[in-house]
């Protein structure tokens, strides 16, 4: 079985692990963050906790924050 390699958080200069992933939609002017995706995306951008809970966005823009319900 192979080992699943450790993301590590997009920002420059942070080697922190990523716990959330970040998209854009430009079109509508929002960003959306969740839950770590399963695969790395391109398009996507990995996020530590700091990194997560410190995100700003341009002014008019949504931010839209997915998190996994803990039952």
């Amino acid at each position: 079985m192979e080992q699943m390699r450790e993301r590590l958080c997009s920002k420059v200069g942070c080697a922190r692990e990523a716990v959330s992933t970040l998209t854009y939609d430009y079109t509508d002017q929002m960003a959306a963050v969740g839950p770590l995706g399963a695969a790395s995306d391109p398009h996507a951008h990995d996020l530590c906790a700091i990194h997560t809970e410190r995100l700003s966005v341009p002014k008019g823009w949504v931010v839209v924050r997915h998190e996994t319900l803990r039952v």
